[in-house]
Protein backbone atom coordinates (compact mmCIF):
# COMPACT_ATOMS: atom_id res chain seq x y z
CA UNK A 1 0.00 0.00 0.00
CA UNK A 2 0.72 3.59 -0.50
CA UNK A 3 -0.63 7.59 -0.37
CA UNK A 4 -0.16 8.28 -3.72
CA UNK A 5 -0.81 5.93 -6.75
CA UNK A 6 0.64 5.99 -10.75
CA UNK A 7 -2.10 6.19 -13.32
CA UNK A 8 -1.31 3.56 -16.31
CA UNK A 9 1.76 4.28 -18.61
CA UNK A 10 3.37 7.48 -16.38
CA UNK A 11 5.95 7.87 -14.54
CA UNK A 12 5.80 6.53 -10.39
CA UNK A 13 4.97 9.75 -8.36
CA UNK A 14 7.61 11.83 -6.46
CA UNK A 15 8.01 14.76 -4.84
CA UNK A 16 10.61 17.35 -7.16
CA UNK A 17 13.75 18.46 -5.56
CA UNK A 18 16.21 20.03 -7.68
CA UNK A 19 17.53 17.20 -10.27
CA UNK A 20 16.35 14.65 -8.22
CA UNK A 21 13.27 13.13 -7.62
CA UNK A 22 12.33 12.04 -3.82
CA UNK A 23 10.40 8.93 -3.06
CA UNK A 24 9.74 7.46 0.17
CA UNK A 25 8.30 3.89 1.16
CA UNK A 26 4.92 3.62 1.77
CA UNK A 27 4.14 7.36 0.50
CA UNK A 28 4.92 6.74 -3.81
CA UNK A 29 5.94 3.53 -3.56
CA UNK A 30 4.72 -0.13 -1.86
CA UNK A 31 6.54 -2.39 -0.20
CA UNK A 32 7.97 -5.57 -1.96
CA UNK A 33 8.03 -8.74 0.21
CA UNK A 34 10.25 -10.46 -1.73
CA UNK A 35 12.89 -7.63 -1.91
CA UNK A 36 12.58 -7.79 1.40
CA UNK A 37 13.76 -11.40 1.88
CA UNK A 38 16.24 -10.91 -0.17
CA UNK A 39 17.62 -7.76 1.70
CA UNK A 40 17.77 -9.95 4.83
CA UNK A 41 19.67 -12.32 3.60
CA UNK A 42 21.89 -9.93 0.43
CA UNK A 43 22.73 -7.02 3.10
CA UNK A 44 25.61 -9.95 4.02
CA UNK A 45 27.58 -9.08 0.57
CA UNK A 46 27.76 -5.18 2.49
CA UNK A 47 29.48 -7.10 5.35
CA UNK A 48 32.07 -8.59 3.27
CA UNK A 49 34.18 -5.43 3.67
CA UNK A 50 34.97 -5.67 7.08
CA UNK A 51 37.47 -7.87 6.32
CA UNK A 52 39.09 -5.50 3.57
CA UNK A 53 39.09 -2.39 6.38
CA UNK A 54 40.41 -4.03 8.57
CA UNK A 55 43.54 -5.57 6.50
CA UNK A 56 44.31 -2.91 4.25
CA UNK A 57 43.17 0.25 6.58
CA UNK A 58 43.63 -1.12 9.90
CA UNK A 59 40.25 -0.44 11.48
CA UNK A 60 39.17 -2.85 14.18
CA UNK A 61 36.34 -4.54 13.42
CA UNK A 62 33.24 -2.38 15.66
CA UNK A 63 34.89 0.63 13.92
CA UNK A 64 34.44 -1.17 10.25
CA UNK A 65 30.87 -2.02 11.34
CA UNK A 66 30.28 2.19 11.68
CA UNK A 67 31.89 2.14 8.64
CA UNK A 68 29.58 -0.09 6.40
CA UNK A 69 26.77 1.97 8.42
CA UNK A 70 27.31 4.88 6.32
CA UNK A 71 27.98 2.55 3.12
CA UNK A 72 24.29 1.43 4.31
CA UNK A 73 23.01 4.85 4.11
CA UNK A 74 24.39 5.34 1.17
CA UNK A 75 23.22 2.52 -0.48
CA UNK A 76 19.13 3.97 0.40
CA UNK A 77 20.16 7.25 -1.54
CA UNK A 78 19.24 6.26 -5.13
CA UNK A 79 15.83 5.00 -4.97
CA UNK A 80 14.91 7.73 -2.69
CA UNK A 81 16.76 10.15 -5.53
CA UNK A 82 14.94 9.01 -8.25
CA UNK A 83 17.73 6.06 -9.66
CA UNK A 84 16.15 3.34 -10.78
CA UNK A 85 19.00 0.84 -9.98
CA UNK A 86 19.99 -1.39 -7.14
CA UNK A 87 23.44 0.64 -6.37
CA UNK A 88 26.57 -1.36 -5.27
CA UNK A 89 30.32 -1.00 -5.49
CA UNK A 90 32.40 -0.27 -8.24
CA UNK A 91 32.99 -4.23 -7.41
CA UNK A 92 35.34 -5.21 -10.59
CA UNK A 93 37.81 -2.13 -8.94
CA UNK A 94 38.22 -3.30 -5.86
CA UNK A 95 41.28 -5.57 -6.96
CA UNK A 96 42.78 -2.43 -8.07
CA UNK A 97 42.03 -0.28 -5.62
CA UNK A 98 43.71 -3.17 -3.43
CA UNK A 99 46.83 -2.99 -5.39
CA UNK A 100 46.73 0.77 -4.93
CA UNK A 101 46.35 0.44 -0.75
CA UNK A 102 49.14 -2.27 -0.84
CA UNK A 103 51.51 1.01 -1.48
CA UNK A 104 50.65 2.48 1.61
CA UNK A 105 51.11 1.54 5.40
CA UNK A 106 47.72 0.12 6.92
CA UNK A 107 46.49 3.09 9.79
CA UNK A 108 46.84 6.79 9.16
CA UNK A 109 48.70 6.09 6.25
CA UNK A 110 46.28 3.91 4.32
CA UNK A 111 43.21 6.07 5.23
CA UNK A 112 44.81 9.11 4.02
CA UNK A 113 45.75 7.26 0.40
CA UNK A 114 41.95 6.12 0.77
CA UNK A 115 40.38 9.43 1.26
CA UNK A 116 42.59 10.79 -1.74
CA UNK A 117 41.29 8.43 -4.51
CA UNK A 118 37.70 8.38 -3.30
CA UNK A 119 37.41 12.01 -3.29
CA UNK A 120 39.12 12.45 -6.54
CA UNK A 121 36.17 9.56 -7.66
CA UNK A 122 33.82 11.95 -6.19
CA UNK A 123 35.30 15.41 -8.24
CA UNK A 124 34.67 12.96 -11.34
CA UNK A 125 31.36 12.00 -11.04
CA UNK A 126 30.53 15.35 -9.77
CA UNK A 127 31.74 17.25 -12.78
CA UNK A 128 30.88 14.88 -15.42
CA UNK A 129 26.91 15.22 -13.74
CA UNK A 130 27.26 18.91 -13.70
CA UNK A 131 28.13 19.72 -17.13
CA UNK A 132 26.53 16.89 -18.49
CA UNK A 133 29.05 15.33 -20.24
CA UNK A 134 28.61 12.40 -18.50
CA UNK A 135 25.41 11.94 -20.46
CA UNK A 136 26.90 12.21 -23.84
CA UNK A 137 30.01 10.28 -22.75
CA UNK A 138 27.02 6.94 -22.91
CA UNK A 139 26.09 8.24 -26.56
CA UNK A 140 29.16 9.18 -28.33
CA UNK A 141 31.44 6.22 -27.10
CA UNK A 142 30.87 3.98 -29.83
CA UNK A 143 29.61 0.47 -29.06
CA UNK A 144 32.39 -1.57 -29.21
CA UNK A 145 34.16 0.61 -26.59
CA UNK A 146 31.24 0.44 -24.44
CA UNK A 147 30.89 -3.51 -25.06
CA UNK A 148 34.68 -3.69 -24.05
CA UNK A 149 34.83 -2.01 -21.03
CA UNK A 150 31.66 -3.98 -19.79
CA UNK A 151 33.29 -7.52 -21.05
CA UNK A 152 36.88 -6.38 -19.95
CA UNK A 153 35.20 -5.87 -15.88
CA UNK A 154 33.42 -8.99 -16.41
CA UNK A 155 36.58 -10.98 -16.84
CA UNK A 156 38.20 -9.11 -14.28
CA UNK A 157 35.87 -9.98 -11.81
CA UNK A 158 35.76 -13.86 -12.79
CA UNK A 159 39.52 -14.27 -13.29
CA UNK A 160 40.24 -12.88 -9.23
CA UNK A 161 37.92 -15.78 -8.19
CA UNK A 162 39.01 -18.45 -10.18
CA UNK A 163 42.77 -18.08 -10.45
CA UNK A 164 45.33 -20.43 -8.38
CA UNK A 165 45.02 -18.74 -4.54
CA UNK A 166 41.80 -17.14 -5.67
CA UNK A 167 38.53 -18.08 -3.33
CA UNK A 168 36.82 -20.76 -5.60
CA UNK A 169 40.28 -22.83 -5.31
CA UNK A 170 39.77 -22.51 -1.43
CA UNK A 171 36.19 -23.39 -1.17
CA UNK A 172 35.33 -24.86 -4.57
CA UNK A 173 32.35 -26.81 -3.62
CA UNK A 174 30.15 -23.90 -1.93
CA UNK A 175 31.02 -21.30 -4.61
CA UNK A 176 30.52 -23.67 -7.74
CA UNK A 177 27.07 -25.48 -6.25
CA UNK A 178 25.99 -21.41 -5.41
CA UNK A 179 26.77 -19.79 -8.86
CA UNK A 180 25.74 -23.07 -11.13
CA UNK A 181 22.16 -22.61 -9.18
CA UNK A 182 21.95 -18.91 -9.16
CA UNK A 183 23.10 -18.67 -12.91
CA UNK A 184 20.37 -21.50 -13.66
CA UNK A 185 17.69 -19.32 -11.52
CA UNK A 186 17.93 -15.79 -13.34
CA UNK A 187 19.15 -17.01 -16.78
CA UNK A 188 18.10 -20.34 -17.65
CA UNK A 189 15.43 -20.84 -20.47
CA UNK A 190 14.36 -24.42 -19.09
CA UNK A 191 13.79 -22.39 -15.50
CA UNK A 192 11.40 -20.06 -17.18
CA UNK A 193 9.15 -22.52 -18.84
CA UNK A 194 8.77 -23.51 -15.20
CA UNK A 195 8.58 -20.57 -13.82
CA UNK A 196 5.57 -19.80 -16.19
CA UNK A 197 3.72 -23.61 -16.03
CA UNK A 198 4.06 -23.57 -11.99
CA UNK A 199 3.43 -21.51 -9.26
CA UNK A 200 6.10 -22.86 -6.41
CA UNK A 201 8.56 -22.28 -8.56
CA UNK A 202 7.70 -18.97 -9.74
CA UNK A 203 7.60 -17.89 -6.06
CA UNK A 204 11.17 -19.41 -5.46
CA UNK A 205 12.55 -17.42 -8.57
CA UNK A 206 11.02 -14.08 -6.90
CA UNK A 207 14.24 -14.22 -4.84
CA UNK A 208 16.82 -14.40 -7.44
CA UNK A 209 20.20 -15.10 -6.43
CA UNK A 210 19.05 -15.61 -2.64
CA UNK A 211 18.70 -19.38 -3.29
CA UNK A 212 22.22 -20.02 -4.66
CA UNK A 213 23.49 -17.86 -1.70
CA UNK A 214 21.41 -20.14 0.89
CA UNK A 215 22.87 -23.47 -0.82
CA UNK A 216 26.38 -22.31 -1.19
CA UNK A 217 26.11 -21.26 2.58
CA UNK A 218 24.60 -24.69 4.21
CA UNK A 219 26.96 -26.83 1.91
CA UNK A 220 29.88 -24.91 3.05
CA UNK A 221 28.93 -25.51 6.83
CA UNK A 222 28.50 -29.30 5.90
CA UNK A 223 31.21 -30.09 5.00
CA UNK A 224 33.39 -27.79 6.63
CA UNK A 225 34.57 -25.48 4.17
CA UNK A 226 33.56 -22.70 6.37
CA UNK A 227 33.03 -22.48 10.67
CA UNK A 228 29.60 -22.85 11.38
CA UNK A 229 28.46 -19.56 13.12
CA UNK A 230 28.24 -18.59 17.01
CA UNK A 231 24.97 -17.17 17.03
CA UNK A 232 24.43 -14.15 19.23
CA UNK A 233 21.60 -12.35 19.95
CA UNK A 234 20.95 -8.42 20.23
CA UNK A 235 21.69 -5.31 18.52
CA UNK A 236 25.01 -4.65 16.61
CA UNK A 237 27.45 -2.51 18.09
CA UNK A 238 28.78 -0.12 15.58
CA UNK A 239 31.81 2.38 17.19
CA UNK A 240 30.20 5.74 16.10
CA UNK A 241 32.18 7.42 19.63
CA UNK A 242 35.62 6.38 18.27
CA UNK A 243 35.34 6.20 14.58
CA UNK A 244 36.22 9.80 14.21
CA UNK A 245 39.89 8.85 15.12
CA UNK A 246 39.93 7.02 11.60
CA UNK A 247 38.81 9.59 9.31
CA UNK A 248 41.04 12.27 7.49
CA UNK A 249 39.78 15.17 10.04
CA UNK A 250 42.13 13.13 12.79
CA UNK A 251 44.61 11.57 10.91
CA UNK A 252 45.23 14.20 8.43
CA UNK A 253 44.54 15.22 4.70
CA UNK A 254 46.88 13.56 2.05
CA UNK A 255 49.40 15.85 0.49
CA UNK A 256 49.11 16.44 -3.59
CA UNK A 257 51.57 13.79 -4.19
CA UNK A 258 49.25 11.18 -2.84
CA UNK A 259 46.31 12.98 -4.82
CA UNK A 260 48.95 12.53 -7.94
CA UNK A 261 49.34 8.19 -6.74
CA UNK A 262 46.18 8.10 -6.68
CA UNK A 263 44.58 9.52 -9.95
CA UNK A 264 45.21 7.04 -12.45
CA UNK A 265 43.44 4.59 -10.39
CA UNK A 266 40.51 6.81 -9.70
CA UNK A 267 40.40 7.34 -13.61
CA UNK A 268 40.22 3.45 -13.86
CA UNK A 269 37.63 3.26 -11.82
CA UNK A 270 35.52 5.64 -13.77
CA UNK A 271 36.14 3.86 -16.41
CA UNK A 272 34.39 0.75 -14.89
CA UNK A 273 32.17 2.38 -13.19
CA UNK A 274 31.09 4.22 -16.62
CA UNK A 275 30.87 0.28 -17.62
CA UNK A 276 28.40 -0.13 -15.05
CA UNK A 277 25.94 2.51 -16.27
CA UNK A 278 25.78 1.29 -19.60
CA UNK A 279 25.43 -2.11 -18.27
CA UNK A 280 22.12 -0.49 -15.94
CA UNK A 281 20.75 1.52 -18.94
CA UNK A 282 20.69 -1.96 -21.09
CA UNK A 283 19.13 -3.73 -18.19
CA UNK A 284 16.02 -0.86 -17.50
CA UNK A 285 16.16 -1.19 -21.55
CA UNK A 286 14.98 -4.13 -21.96
CA UNK A 287 12.09 -3.98 -19.10
CA UNK A 288 10.99 -0.46 -19.95
CA UNK A 289 9.24 -1.86 -23.17
CA UNK A 290 7.49 -4.74 -21.35
CA UNK A 291 6.06 -2.85 -18.81
CA UNK A 292 4.00 -0.43 -20.61
CA UNK A 293 2.37 0.88 -17.20
CA UNK A 294 5.47 2.44 -16.39
CA UNK A 295 7.82 5.06 -17.52
CA UNK A 296 11.52 4.58 -16.25
CA UNK A 297 12.97 8.45 -16.05
CA UNK A 298 16.77 6.98 -16.16
CA UNK A 299 18.86 9.77 -16.44
CA UNK A 300 22.52 9.53 -16.83
CA UNK A 301 23.01 13.21 -14.88
CA UNK A 302 21.30 11.89 -11.83
CA UNK A 303 23.16 8.71 -11.51
CA UNK A 304 26.24 10.86 -11.60
CA UNK A 305 24.86 13.25 -9.00
CA UNK A 306 24.28 10.82 -6.88
CA UNK A 307 26.95 8.97 -7.36
CA UNK A 308 29.06 12.31 -6.79
CA UNK A 309 27.12 12.51 -3.29
CA UNK A 310 28.20 8.97 -2.06
CA UNK A 311 31.16 9.01 -2.94
CA UNK A 312 31.74 12.58 -0.53
CA UNK A 313 30.12 11.25 2.01
CA UNK A 314 32.70 8.13 1.96
CA UNK A 315 35.65 10.42 1.35
CA UNK A 316 35.11 12.18 4.44
CA UNK A 317 33.47 10.03 7.17
CA UNK A 318 33.95 6.59 5.48
CA UNK A 319 36.66 5.74 3.18
CA UNK A 320 35.65 2.38 1.50
CA UNK A 321 37.75 0.06 -0.37
CA UNK A 322 34.84 -0.62 -2.92
CA UNK A 323 34.10 2.65 -3.19
CA UNK A 324 30.30 4.10 -4.56
CA UNK A 325 29.59 2.67 -8.03
CA UNK A 326 26.42 3.45 -9.45
CA UNK A 327 24.83 -0.65 -9.65
CA UNK A 328 24.75 -3.85 -7.90
CA UNK A 329 24.62 -5.66 -11.51
CA UNK A 330 23.83 -9.23 -9.61
CA UNK A 331 20.78 -7.63 -7.80
CA UNK A 332 19.51 -5.38 -10.21
CA UNK A 333 19.47 -7.62 -13.20
CA UNK A 334 17.52 -10.23 -10.47
CA UNK A 335 15.14 -7.33 -9.59
CA UNK A 336 14.68 -6.38 -13.58
CA UNK A 337 13.84 -10.29 -14.16
CA UNK A 338 11.16 -10.20 -11.71
CA UNK A 339 10.12 -6.46 -12.71
CA UNK A 340 8.99 -8.28 -16.44
CA UNK A 341 6.24 -10.30 -14.53
CA UNK A 342 4.24 -7.18 -13.99
CA UNK A 343 2.46 -4.82 -11.32
CA UNK A 344 1.44 -7.59 -9.41
CA UNK A 345 4.74 -9.34 -8.85
CA UNK A 346 6.37 -5.57 -8.46
CA UNK A 347 4.34 -2.15 -8.17
CA UNK A 348 7.43 -0.02 -9.65
CA UNK A 349 10.80 -0.13 -10.53
CA UNK A 350 11.58 2.34 -7.38
CA UNK A 351 9.61 -0.13 -5.18
CA UNK A 352 11.95 -2.79 -5.49
CA UNK A 353 15.11 -1.23 -4.96
CA UNK A 354 14.03 1.03 -1.96
CA UNK A 355 12.65 -1.57 -0.30
CA UNK A 356 15.42 -4.00 -0.94
CA UNK A 357 18.23 -1.48 0.82
CA UNK A 358 16.39 -0.05 3.91
CA UNK A 359 15.61 -3.63 4.62
CA UNK A 360 19.45 -4.36 4.24
CA UNK A 361 20.21 -1.19 6.49
CA UNK A 362 17.89 -2.18 8.68
CA UNK A 363 19.35 -5.78 9.18
CA UNK A 364 22.80 -4.46 9.93
CA UNK A 365 21.55 -3.84 13.65
CA UNK A 366 20.32 -7.14 13.96
CA UNK A 367 23.03 -8.99 15.69
CA UNK A 368 21.19 -12.69 15.39
CA UNK A 369 21.69 -11.92 11.49
CA UNK A 370 25.10 -10.21 11.49
CA UNK A 371 26.44 -13.28 13.74
CA UNK A 372 25.07 -15.66 11.69
CA UNK A 373 26.53 -14.70 8.34
CA UNK A 374 29.71 -13.32 9.47
CA UNK A 375 32.12 -16.39 8.97
CA UNK A 376 30.59 -17.15 5.19
CA UNK A 377 31.26 -13.34 4.05
CA UNK A 378 34.07 -14.63 1.40
CA UNK A 379 30.98 -16.66 0.05
CA UNK A 380 28.42 -13.46 -0.34
CA UNK A 381 31.41 -11.57 -1.62
CA UNK A 382 32.77 -13.79 -3.90
CA UNK A 383 28.87 -15.13 -5.68
CA UNK A 384 28.58 -11.25 -6.09
CA UNK A 385 31.95 -11.14 -8.34
CA UNK A 386 31.38 -14.04 -10.29
CA UNK A 387 27.89 -13.15 -11.37
CA UNK A 388 28.94 -9.76 -12.16
CA UNK A 389 31.40 -11.24 -14.11
CA UNK A 390 28.87 -13.30 -15.89
CA UNK A 391 26.12 -10.11 -16.76
CA UNK A 392 28.85 -8.28 -17.98
CA UNK A 393 29.75 -10.85 -20.24
CA UNK A 394 26.58 -11.38 -20.90
CA UNK A 395 25.07 -7.56 -21.49
CA UNK A 396 28.73 -6.70 -23.18
CA UNK A 397 28.29 -9.37 -25.96
CA UNK A 398 25.24 -8.34 -26.46
CA UNK A 399 26.09 -4.84 -27.21
CA UNK A 400 28.32 -5.39 -30.32
CA UNK A 401 26.13 -5.27 -33.93
CA UNK A 402 29.05 -7.14 -35.88
CA UNK A 403 31.96 -9.03 -36.03
CA UNK A 404 34.41 -5.68 -36.54
CA UNK A 405 32.82 -4.36 -33.11
CA UNK A 406 33.12 -7.75 -31.69
CA UNK A 407 36.89 -7.92 -32.64
CA UNK A 408 37.30 -4.82 -31.12
CA UNK A 409 35.56 -4.92 -27.55
CA UNK A 410 37.13 -8.52 -27.50
CA UNK A 411 40.58 -7.51 -27.62
CA UNK A 412 40.05 -4.31 -25.60
CA UNK A 413 38.53 -6.62 -23.10
CA UNK A 414 41.51 -8.94 -22.59
CA UNK A 415 44.31 -5.95 -22.38
CA UNK A 416 41.88 -4.25 -19.88
CA UNK A 417 41.23 -7.20 -17.42
CA UNK A 418 45.59 -8.38 -17.83
CA UNK A 419 46.80 -4.69 -17.85
CA UNK A 420 44.15 -2.05 -16.11
CA UNK A 421 41.79 -0.41 -17.69
CA UNK A 422 44.36 2.70 -18.88
CA UNK A 423 45.89 0.28 -21.61
CA UNK A 424 42.60 -1.45 -22.18
CA UNK A 425 41.03 1.97 -22.98
CA UNK A 426 43.92 3.09 -24.95
CA UNK A 427 44.29 -0.16 -26.89
CA UNK A 428 40.04 -0.15 -27.63
CA UNK A 429 40.14 3.83 -29.56
CA UNK A 430 43.50 2.56 -31.30
CA UNK A 431 41.65 -0.92 -32.95
CA UNK A 432 38.60 1.33 -33.11
CA UNK A 433 40.44 4.07 -35.36
CA UNK A 434 41.97 1.00 -37.45
CA UNK A 435 39.08 -1.15 -37.90
CA UNK A 436 35.79 0.56 -37.87
CA UNK A 437 36.58 4.10 -38.82
CA UNK A 438 34.95 4.84 -41.91
CA UNK A 439 37.08 7.96 -42.57
CA UNK A 440 40.24 8.04 -41.07
CA UNK A 441 40.78 11.91 -40.64
CA UNK A 442 36.92 12.94 -40.72
CA UNK A 443 33.79 12.78 -39.25
CA UNK A 444 31.36 8.94 -39.73
CA UNK A 445 28.71 8.98 -41.90
CA UNK A 446 25.84 7.99 -40.08
CA UNK A 447 24.25 5.03 -40.99
CA UNK A 448 20.32 4.37 -41.24
CA UNK A 449 20.15 2.51 -37.58
CA UNK A 450 22.62 4.94 -35.99
CA UNK A 451 19.78 7.58 -36.91
CA UNK A 452 17.28 5.59 -35.59
CA UNK A 453 19.14 5.17 -32.53
CA UNK A 454 19.55 8.82 -32.29
CA UNK A 455 15.67 9.59 -33.08
CA UNK A 456 14.79 6.99 -30.08
CA UNK A 457 16.74 9.32 -27.48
Amino acid sequence: MQLKHRQHGEEQPYWPLGPFKVRLPFVHYRWEMAEMIQGLIMFVVSLAMIPLLEQYLGLPYDIALAFVVVCGIGFMLPALLGVPMVPGWITPAVPVVLVFLGDFEPGDEAIQALFALQFLVFLIFFFLGVTGLGRKLVHLVPNSLQAGIIIGAGIAAITGEIQQGGRLAETPVSLIAGMLIAIFMLFSVAFKRWVADHLVVRRIANYGMVPGMVVAILIAWAIGEYPRPSIEWGVTQPNFSDMWAYLPFSVGFPGIDVFMLALPTAVIAYVIAFGDIVVGRTLMSRVDHIRTDEKIDYSTDRIHHVTAIRNGIHAFFAPYPGLAGPIWTAVTATMAERYKNGRNAMESIYSGGGTFWITGFIALFTLPLVSMFQPVLPIALSLTLLLTGYICLMVGIEQTKNTAERGVAGTMAVVLAVYGAGWGLAAGVVLYVLVQKQNMFGREPRSDSDLERHDNH
